[in-house]
């Protein structure tokens, strides 16, 4: 009994130890989503450019995208933007969700820095942010022509990223 309990620190050490070391090994930008193979979050929110116009999930189906949550208060998605310009120029399509952002600075952004949305859906208060389980910005969705959540990235999206981890997968999406 009195070995049991002198062993107890050294397991619980080991213990400990072999989940740090796991921990090693996790992709920061890997988080999961409950929202994986689920359909897009209903929502009924104006565009940036056009704000009498509402769109949803319907503006959304019929081609596979790339839905970006960026914002003009976002130093990252400064640095993402012109990597989503070249793909824009490339084919992809690509939807914005302009997160807890000011419209006429939004405005100002896209006019300045090039616009690489297909749509551009305004969400000022966040509620399509929440309904993501957006962290912050940027976050990028990867969907299915039916509106289905295949991928979830956290983070910036530059030529590696693109190349290693989401062209593939956006190529399967457009090959379905």
């Amino acid at each position: 009994m009195k070995r049991a309990i002198f062993l107890l620190p050294l397991v619980l050490f080991l213990g400990i130890a072999a989940f740090l070391y796991r921990g090693l090994f996790l992709d920061p930008a890997e988080l999961p989503s409950a929202l994986i193979g689920k359909p897009f979050p209903a929502f009924s929110l104006p565009a940036v450019e056009q704000p009498e116009r509402t769109l949803g999930v319907a503006d959304l189906q019929g081609r596979p995208a790339l839905v970006n949550v960026w914002a003009t208060w976002c130093v990252s998605c400064k640095v993402e933007h012109p990597v989503l310009n070249e793909l824009a120029r490339r084919g992809v399509n690509i939807v914005g969700v302009n997160y807890k952002d000011d419209n006429a600075s939004a405005l100002k952004w896209l006019k300045e820095f090039h616009n690489p949305y297909q749509l551009n859906i305004r969400d000022e208060q966040g509620s399509l942010g929440l309904d993501l389980g957006v962290y912050g910005a940027p976050e990028t969705f990867l969907i299915d022509r039916h509106g289905i959540i295949r991928h979830k990235f956290v983070g910036v999206i530059d030529e590696r990223v693109w190349r290693e981890q989401l062209a593939a997968r956006y190529q399967e999406l457009l090959d379905e």
